[in-house]
């Protein structure tokens, strides 16, 4: 029940300044007309218990299961085994993230089909799923985090160069939606169960900055994607 609190509490904490914003603009500027301002308040009800109930699911089972999974595999399996999975989870945990579809959506909906949001989620997920695998290398081989940060955003920075207009802007909010709160917290117990089962590994060094890597990864993808439609 204590889990229960605190969650509902954070949820609460979460909706509550934008819905007060909301009432306020409505009672002084906006004035909505009532059937549209009652939607927007039936609507916050759904969203806070939408919100309530998946981040109980990921609490109950995502994050268990990361840290399971994390741990389990440098003792079941090989080197190749471990990577093909890690590439496996960061692309499926993407492609279920809603930040991404929301992205997508509104690309879709703004290009008129150009860019279509099949075609988006499935270059931001192969973005994902390689550089989380770039991120289990980095911890099993113990190459510093600066040299791989380093190294992806001078390939972003080159790359920009080259891409259309366009996409730059779509390749660093698709960056900036894989850290949701469905790729987030599965990622970062997948790191943190495996540096606590290999021998002279932090999971404090190495369980951490998984989600920074792995965002670059979508910036990447897009815009060779911009490269390959221009």
């Amino acid at each position: 029940m204590q889990q229960f609190r605190e969650l509902f509490s954070e949820v609460a904490m979460a909706m509550f300044p934008i819905t007060l914003v909301i009432f306020i603009l409505q009672v002084t500027f906006l004035r909505l007309p009532a059937p549209v301002f009652f939607q927007f308040v039936i609507g916050s009800i759904m969203v806070f218990l939408g919100l309530f109930l998946f981040l109980l699911g990921v609490r109950i089972g995502l994050l268990p299961l990361g840290e399971v999974l994390g741990s389990s595999l440098p003792a079941r399996g090989s080197l190749i085994i471990i990577l093909g999975l890690s590439f496996i989870l960061g692309f499926v945990v993407t492609v279920a993230e809603p930040d991404v579809r929301v992205l997508a959506h509104q690309v879709d909906f703004v290009s008129g089909g150009y860019i279509s949001s099949s075609i988006l989620i499935t270059v931001v997920a192969l973005g994902v799923g390689i550089f989380v695998v770039l991120a289990m290398l980095r911890t099993i081989l113990n190459i510093p985090i600066a040299y791989l940060l380093g190294i992806g955003y001078m390939a972003v920075l080159v790359l920009s160069f080259f891409t259309p207009k366009d996409f730059v802007p779509i390749a660093f909010d698709a960056g900036g939606v894989t850290t949701g709160p469905l790729t987030v917290p599965f990622i970062l117990a997948l790191g943190v169960g495996v540096a606590s089962v290999l021998r002279g590994k932090s999971s404090l060094t190495f369980g951490f900055g998984l989600v920074g890597l792995a965002s670059i990864g979508p910036i990447l993808a897009v815009m060779i994607l911009g490269v390959i439609y221009g």
